[in-house]
């Protein structure tokens, strides 16, 4: 069985070069956890159906949930996980309040993730 494992190890050949190239451009684990977490709230489709909505139009919590034909509660409890994460933005208009989409980025992260998943093979 010794002479399997060592045979194995034969074949490993490490880049180092590359390896410590590479391992010198990674962000840190913190950073790494937090784009985890931003990429995450992208994961649920009523999230993603609010991001494209507001992509349109600024909007209250009452048109949203009217557009998607979901309850006022549901719209808000995906607005304020948007809010979290900074995707989203608000302003008061005396009782109302609108969203829209917090900056570009947002609007070119929906329109490129719409673009690769559209690409034909």
């Amino acid at each position: 069985m010794e002479e399997k494992k060592e045979e194995k190890t034969d074949y490993i050949h490490v880049h180092e070069e590359v390896v410590k190239q590479v391992k010198g451009k990674l962000p840190d684990d913190e950073n790494l956890y937090d784009l985890a977490d931003f990429f995450r709230v992208f994961g649920d489709s009523t999230r993603i159906k609010i991001l494209y909505v507001l992509l349109q139009s600024e909007m209250c919590v009452y048109d949203i949930a009217m557009l998607l034909g979901m309850t006022q509660s549901a719209i808000s409890h995906q607005l304020r996980v948007l809010k979290q994460m900074q995707l989203v933005k608000f302003r008061r208009e005396g009782k109302t309040i609108f969203y829209s989409l917090s900056d570009s980025h947002i609007e070119n992260i929906l329109n490129q993730g719409m673009e690769h998943i559209s690409e034909e093979e």
